[in-house]
């Protein structure tokens, strides 16, 4: 019941199988021909021994949607290597552009702090999978999803990989400025450091007049976000010098009020006391267990659910009889270890 546990399992119930068992593959054979949906993170062939592959699993249930997660995929020289987020991160060139560059103090590349390989690919998964439900509603077809890490880590590249494919150069570590727009980063404030995300031309003539420079607008080197970024040092260094002037609050205030993008850099305590994280009700205690809640809502209502993470095994019986097993026979398979 670790935390990290604790963060991605609450709704879900706990059947504890051995499916290494002929008896506890069965079993699962047996679930299988009623879901909708199985997701597993297996090594490539690793279900195949146990007649828990896709063929087998299609062959009880032609109308099962399964998705198979893996570091590499289900082909390829990579194919068979296990994939851990750390990994992909540094493969996938994700941390080859995180982190201060190298001349400076601190410089090199830098893993991000969440596992974002992992969770990103969990989300393209679950969009593959409402889209293959889709897809059977209209045909009747089951599908089976190849979901890998690396493929993942390679789209969320987004514009950086963009960047690389058409100028042909490896875009560099830059910290926490942006590469294509300018101002577009952290900026210390005389008490704290806050973030001025300037997206367009408006924007920029608001702050340049709130800083006390409505020239800065008239200047070539800064007329437009290209300009702007051609000449990054040089505004960097003048809007630095006028941000130091005032504290966070005072900016904050000012830059809201003129309809440019900013904030603090929030603690993750900070951020989960937030008022509008309050306000949405983002943290949510379940069975007394404190958890962050579902950022979906529908028709105005939060798609999450009420039941709290399970402990292993913790709704075995239940599964168990949903297939029609009397209390004998889950004694009895319980009592062999097939389940738990």
């Amino acid at each position: 019941m670790a935390a990290y546990f604790l963060a991605a399992n609450r709704g879900k119930r706990s059947a504890a199988i051995d499916f290494a068992t002929e008896e506890g593959a069965q079993l699962v054979r047996r679930l299988a021909e009623g879901a909708d949906v199985v997701v597993e993170n297996f090594k490539v062939g690793g279900l195949s021994k146990f007649g828990l592959d896709a063929a087998s699993l299609h062959s009880v249930n032609p109308r099962l949607i399964i998705a198979s997660i893996t570091g590499f995929g289900q082909d390829g020289p990579y194919a068979a290597r296990a994939g851990y987020d750390y990994i992909i991160q540094a493969m996938g060139g994700l941390m080859s552009i995180t982190g201060r560059p190298d001349d400076q103090p601190g410089g090199g590349p830098m893993r991000v702090g969440v596992a974002v390989a992992d969770l990103s690919t969990g989300m393209y998964t679950a969009v593959a999978i409402v889209s293959a439900l889709y897809r059977r509603e209209k045909t009747g077809e089951g599908a089976y999803i190849d979901m890998a890490l690396f493929d993942t880590q390679l789209a969320m590249l987004a514009n950086q990989a963009s960047n690389a494919l058409i100028s042909g150069k490896d875009p560099p570590r830059q910290g926490n400025t942006h590469p294509n727009i300018v101002p577009y980063q952290p900026f210390e404030a005389a008490d704290q450091p806050i973030i001025i995300a300037v997206g367009n031309e408006r924007q920029f003539a608001r702050l340049a007049a709130i800083c006390g420079h409505p020239e800065w607008t008239a200047d070539a080197r800064f007329a437009s976000n290209g300009a702007r970024v051609a000449n990054r040092d040089a505004l960097v260094g003048m809007v630095s010098e006028a941000i130091a002037q005032k504290p966070a609050a005072e900016w904050l205030e000012q830059l809201e009020a003129a309809g440019i993008p900013a904030g603090p850099i929030n603690r993750i305590s900070q951020a989960l006391s937030d008022v509008q994280a309050q306000h949405r009700q983002m943290v949510r205690t379940i069975a007394g267990v404190p958890l962050v809640g579902s950022p979906v809502r529908m028709d105005g209502a939060r798609a999450d659910s009420e039941l709290p993470p399970p402990a292993l095994g913790e709704h075995t019986d239940e599964v168990l009889a949903s297939l029609g097993l009397s209390s004998a026979e889950s004694a009895r398979l319980k009592a062999a270890r097939v389940t738990g």
